[in-house]
C-alpha cells in the first residue's frame, strides 16, 4: 500500500511510549516520530506528485537517481561502451599514467565482424620501432618568425575555473617534463600555468581573457605583453568549440574570484561574460587580419584558430580570404562535436557541430582543393585517449593531436560526470581548496609525462608494423573499416580525397565540396545568392 511507510512510522512511535525510558524505545520513538514528520509533510507539499502518493518512500527515487550514474559505471556499463568513455579505454589511461602494463591475454574483446570495426593494415616488411621523442612537427609558416617544434600529442584547451589550480599545476608540469604543450584554455594564462614553466599555446576566446579593455574589447597593448613571454610558444584563436559552438558563457559574479579576476583582467562583482561571437572581426577577411596582426604583436609566434566546424561555406570563406589576402593563419585546430570538458546544454552537446573526422577531414580536403595545404598544419581534438585514436586521425589528414579528458583521466578523473557541480570527487574540476587538495601535484604530474610517453611509445609500435618510421607517413589507405559482415574497405575507398588545387578553377565535379565553395564569398560569411 502507498501509504503503508507512513502509517508503519507512526505505529512504531506510538509503540515506542509504553517502554519508555529503556534505550530502545527512546530509539523506536526518535525514529518512528522523524519519519512520520517527513511524511507527512510529504502528504502536504505541493511540489512532487511522487511524494504525495508514496510518502516516506517515494523519496528513494531521486536517492536512486543520484547514485544511478555511479552504480552503472561500476557494476553494469559494458567494457566497449563509451558513455562517454568506455571502462576499457579508461583502464588504459589509468595504466600508462600509471607505468602498469596494459597488455591483453587470451585475444581481443572486440567483435571484429561488427560494422565499423576498424584496424590498421600492417606490413610484411616492419620497421625497427622509432623513438618517439622524435614525433614532433614544426608549425609556423612563411609570416612566422619563432616557429614552434611541437609534439603531435598535446593537452588541450582546458581552463582554470574549469579545473582546479592543483589541475591546472599537474598538467602543466607533466608537460614540461615530457616535452610537449599545454593550452591554457580561453580562461588565459593563470600563475599556476607559470609554476613550473611548460610550453603554453595561449588560446584567445570571444572573450579576450587576459588581453581586453575596460569594456571587454581586444586590448592590443596587453596582448602583447602577454604573448611576449618565452613560455607562450603559439597563439590560438578560438572561434568555436565543440561542446557548445556557438555558445557564449557567463559566470557568475559571485564564482569571479580575486585569482580568476586577477586572471582573466575583468573586474571582481559583476558578471563575467564570454558574447557567442568575436566583436575584433565580423567578415572572413577581417578575420585573416586580425590573425595576421596578432602574429606581428606577438613578435611572430605561430598564430592559428580553432574551430568546430559548422555551415561548410563559412570554412570555404575563411579559406577565399586567405587567397585574396594572402594571410595564412600558422595553424588551424579541428574541434570535434564529440569534444569538450565543460558542461554545456544536452541539445548542444548531442545535436550541434560537426564530428571530428568528418570535420577534419573537410577541412584537409578544403586546404589542399584550395592550393595551401602546405602553409598550414591541423590539429584534431576530440575523444583521443589511445595511439589507435592518433593514428586514425593523423591518417585522415591532421599533423598533430590534442586530447583533454584523456590527461583528465591521467591526473585522476574517475567521469563521475560531476564537473558543472563543483563537486568533482578528485580534485580535478573543482574550485573548492578541500576538494582539490586531493590532487597531489608531484604525483599526478609524473601521470601526466607517462600517459604521454607510453601513448606515443604504442604509437611508434604499431606504425613500425605497418611499415612506418613515424606518423606523419600515415595514410588513408593505412587504415581499414568493416563496412558489413562480409565487407571491408580502405579509408581511401570509404571517404573523397580532392587533389591539389582542384577547387581553384571552380569546376570541381564532387557535389559537396563544389557546391559549397561556390556558396563562400572572402567579404561575408553569408552564403552567396
Amino acid at each position: 500500500m502507498r501509504f503503508t511507510p507512513l502509517a508503519a512510522s507512526i505505529a512504531a512511535a506510538l509503540l515506542a511510549l509504553p517502554g519508555l525510558p529503556a534505550i530502545w524505545a527512546w530509539l523506536l520513538l526518535v525514529v518512528g516520530a522523524l519519519l512520520s514528520l517527513v511524511g507527512l509533510h510529504d502528504l502536504q507539499q505541493p511540489l512532487h506528485s511522487v511524494r504525495r502518493n508514496y510518502p516516506i518512500v517515494g523519496r528513494l527515487r531521486w536517492f536512486f537517481e543520484d547514485i544511478r550514474p555511479g552504480i552503472r559505471q561500476y557494476l553494469f556499463e559494458d567494457d566497449h561502451e563509451q558513455t562517454p568513455f568506455s571502462r576499457s579505454q579508461r583502464s588504459l589511461v589509468y595504466a600508462r599514467a600509471k607505468n602498469e602494463v596494459s597488455d591483453r591475454a587470451f585475444g581481443t574483446l572486440v567483435d571484429v565482424y561488427e560494422n565499423g570495426y576498424e584496424f590498421i593494415a600492417h606490413s610484411t616488411r616492419p620497421v625497427p620501432v622509432a623513438d618517439p621523442a622524435s614525433f614532433r612537427i614544426p608549425i609556423g609558416g612563411d609570416a612566422c618568425r619563432k616557429p614552434y617544434s611541437a609534439s603531435i600529442f598535446n593537452i588541450s584547451a582546458m581552463s582554470f575555473g574549469a579545473l582546479s589550480a592543483n589541475a591546472i599545476r599537474a598538467l602543466n608540469k607533466g608537460a614540461k617534463l615530457g616535452g610537449f604543450a599545454h593550452d591554457t584554455g580561453e580562461g588565459s594564462i593563470s600563475s599556476y600555468h607559470r609554476e613550473h614553466g611548460g610550453d603554453l599555446i595561449w588560446e584567445i576566446g570571444s572573450g579576450y581573457f587576459g588581453c581586453r579593455d575596460v569594456n571587454g574589447a581586444f586590448d592590443p597593448g596587453r596582448f602583447a605583453e602577454q604573448a611576449s613571454d618565452p613560455q607562450v610558444r603559439m597563439i590560438e584563436l578560438k572561434i568555436s568549440q565543440g561542446a557548445k559552438p556557438g555558445k557564449g558563457g557567463i559566470l557568475p559574479a559571485e564564482k569571479v574570484t580575486l585569482e580568476i579576476a586577477t586572471t582573466r583582467g575583468i573586474p571582481m562583482g559583476r558578471d563575467c561574460i564570454s558574447p557567442p561571437g568575436h566583436s575584433a572581426f565580423s567578415t572572413p577577411i577581417e578575420l585573416v587580419e586580425f590573425i595576421g596582426r596578432l602574429r606581428e604583436l606577438s613578435g611572430g609566434k605561430p598564430v592559428g584558430f580553432k574551430l568546430c566546424v559548422g555551415q561548410p561555406w563559412e570554412f570555404m570563406a575563411m579559406v577565399k580570404a586567405m587567397l585574396k589576402t594572402g594571410i595564412f593563419p600558422d595553424y588551424i585546430v579541428v574541434d570535434g562535436a564529440e569534444g569538450g570538458t565543460g558542461a554545456a546544454p544536452l541539445e548542444f552537446t548531442d545535436h550541434l557541430g560537426m564530428p571530428l573526422r568528418e570535420s577534419l577531414l573537410f577541412v584537409h580536403n578544403t586546404l589542399v582543393g584550395a592550393g595551401i595545404r602546405q602553409k598550414i598544419k591541423v590539429g584534431a581534438a576530440g575523444k583521443i585517449v589511445s595511439a589507435f585514436d592518433i593514428a586514425t586521425v593523423m591518417a585522415l589528414g591532421a599533423d598533430w593531436t590534442n586530447a583533454g579528458r584523456g590527461f583528465m583521466f591521467a591526473i585522476g578523473c574517475i567521469q563521475s560526470l560531476s564537473c558543472h557541480t563543483n563537486e568533482c570527487p578528485t580534485g580535478v574540476a573543482t574550485q573548492d581548496p578541500m576538494r582539490q587538495r586531493a590532487l597531489v601535484v608531484g604525483d599526478k604530474a609524473d601521470r601526466v609525462y607517462n600517459f604521454h610517453r607510453n601513448t606515443l611509445l604504442a604509437l611508434s609500435e604499431m606504425i613500425a608494423a605497418a611499415g612506418l618510421d613515424h606518423p606523419s607517413r600515415l595514410g588513408p589507405h593505412h587504415l581499414v573499416r568493416r563496412v558489413s559482415l562480409t565487407e571491408i574497405r580502405l579509408f581511401s575507398q570509404l571517404h573523397i580525397f580532392l587533389d591539389d588545387g582542384e577547387l581553384l578553377s571552380g569546376a570541381s565535379d564532387r557535389d559537396f565540396y563544389g557546391a559549397a565553395w561556390r556558396l563562400a564569398q572572402p567579404e561575408s560569411f553569408d552564403m552567396r545568392v
